[in-house]
């Protein structure tokens, strides 16, 4: 099991508990392409064992598969309940997750898939002041 499993694994639990947070926010419109469903990164996924790992913990994750690594030799996952048009097979009963995303806003600074129609608003210095 790697440190960076570890970590991630903390940081999902801690996300529950953590009462101040760091919001970034979520801007844009959705342009209906599947690719939020179809490359999905989760920081410290590094291999099928942290995986399985994760969908014994949280239940959510047992929808995802692996499809291939990125530049960091991280998993990355595909929701099994994607069409090959990008639609979503289940969307009147799809989870809360997939409901939810994009969220308004998130904890953490990151960056949205290429061509996705949302963005992540950078902070600035002055916005820490």
């Amino acid at each position: 099991m790697s440190i960076d499993f570890l970590k991630s694994l903390y940081y999902e639990v801690l996300s529950y508990f953590v009462p101040q947070k760091q919001n970034y926010k979520i801007t844009g419109k959705c342009r209906k392409c599947g690719k939020c469903c179809k490359e999905i990164r989760a920081y410290g996924l590094k291999n099928e064992k942290n995986l399985q790992i994760m969908r014994f913990i949280f239940p959510w994750y047992r929808m995802f598969y692996i499809t291939g690594r990125d530049n960091n030799n991280e998993i990355i996952l595909s929701c099994k309940f994607l069409s090959s048009n990008g639609k979503c097979k289940i969307y009147p009963f799809r989870p809360l997750l997939c409901r939810n995303y994009p969220a308004k806003s998130i904890n953490f600074n990151t960056e949205m898939i290429d061509g996705c129609g949302f963005e992540v608003v950078k902070k600035q210095f002055k916005d820490y002041l």
